[in-house]
């Protein structure tokens, strides 16, 4: 079996090498203080380029001081980070969704924040034609993409024919019933799963925290859901003239990990699903992670990959509609994201042709 790499690698931040330093840096060495973890089922990464000095005590900080207030803001992002996982995620046991599906059909009152979450979700669901749909949750279940090196399990399950179809006949968004903050499933057995839109929002939300902390210039890269937090900043303690940040869009033909070309960013968001991000190959032939509400097995759409770029506090729906197109296919996606206001969309299909919604969204 063999195991793609992780969707950090689906969009790769452009950044100069150079080392890195704080107060009197220039633009092109400024690298940010960044750190690293594992949430979400996959690899997220924050990086702080500028925080702005409100008070006057950034200013006053040495180069360590400062590097250890920003990595005290990024540990409370990732905390924050964890709160939204515990409360979308439906394999953490008692958070919102876990306790929508196992309520067998009655009503749960959830947080503001998964109304939210679930009614976007139900949007898509409504204009991909139900291409896209959150209830996916029972098929889902039947899959597994997951290795884990500590205890030595390696993925790669395909599930029977005869269970897929049991647990498609379940999948329908129609199934979840909205009143103030209750959730109903009128069918019982429908679980929703909000792996395909729940990423964007938190990381909407990180964005707004950073903000929030004071931070202005700043990456959020949950796994290839990226959020640019302003622009570019030549100094942590920011004094102004930002750059646009150069964010490159993998090219998932590629085996060495070449580029498709660079999207400038400065408050945008970028998202990109993929079918080659997670994925497992048996006897020749390769599944990958986003299924066919219909039948339950992968999607086969001829599509590689989708980005779709929109202004910040937009990555939400950008997950969203990444996954819908990359369901739809390239005709139908192509329309959906033009019907929309503020959205653009990077489509390549199984023979490496690039499709985009308008001329020059990458250099």
């Amino acid at each position: 079996m063999k195991k793609a790499a992780l969707a950090l690698l689906i969009i790769a931040l452009i950044i100069p090498q150079s080392a890195c330093k704080s107060n009197g840096q220039n633009a092109s060495a400024n690298q940010g203080i960044s750190k690293t973890g594992f949430y979400l089922d996959t690899i997220c990464t924050i990086t702080i380029y500028g925080m702005e000095d409100r008070d006057g005590r950034l200013a006053a900080m040495s180069d360590e001081e400062l590097k250890k207030e920003c990595y005290l803001v990024i540990t409370d992002a990732f905390k924050v980070c964890t709160e939204y996982e515990n409360l979308l995620s439906k394999t953490v046991e008692g958070s919102d969704i876990d306790r929508i599906n196992s309520a067998g059909g009655k009503p749960v009152t959830v947080s503001d924040e998964t109304i939210g979450v679930i009614k976007r979700g139900i949007r898509f669901g409504e204009l991909s034609g139900g291409a896209f749909d959150i209830t996916i949750g029972k098929a889902t279940d039947l899959w597994d993409f997951h290795d884990d090196a500590e205890t030595g399990h390696e993925g790669g399950t395909i599930p029977s024919e005869k269970a897929l179809k049991e647990a498609v006949s379940h999948v329908d968004y129609r199934n979840i019933e909205i009143e103030g903050n209750e959730i109903r499933l009128t069918d019982p057995e429908t679980e929703i799963n909000l792996g395909g839109i729940a990423k964007g929002y938190i990381a909407d939300k990180l964005a707004e925290y950073l903000e929030s902390r004071g931070v202005v210039s700043a990456i959020v890269d949950l796994g290839g859901n990226i959020v640019a937090l302003g622009g570019k900043s030549a100094q942590l303690v920011i004094t102004g003239g930002e750059t646009e940040f150069r964010v490159g869009i993998k090219n998932p033909k590629a085996e060495d990990g070449s580029l498709l070309g660079i999207v400038p960013c400065k408050d945008r968001t970028v998202v990109t699903s993929g079918t080659y991000e997670r994925y497992f190959e048996k006897d020749g032939v390769k599944y990958h992670h986003i299924l066919d509400v219909k039948t339950g097995y992968p999607v086969d759409r001829s599509v590689l990959s989708v980005t779709v770029i929109a202004a910040r506090g937009s990555s939400a729906d950008c997950d969203g509609l990444s996954t819908a197109c990359l369901a739809l296919g390239v005709e139908k996606g192509m329309a959906l994201v033009k019907s929309l206001d503020g959205f653009e969309a990077i489509f390549v299909d199984t023979d490496g042709n690039v499709t985009a919604t308008s001329e020059n969204l990458m250099e």
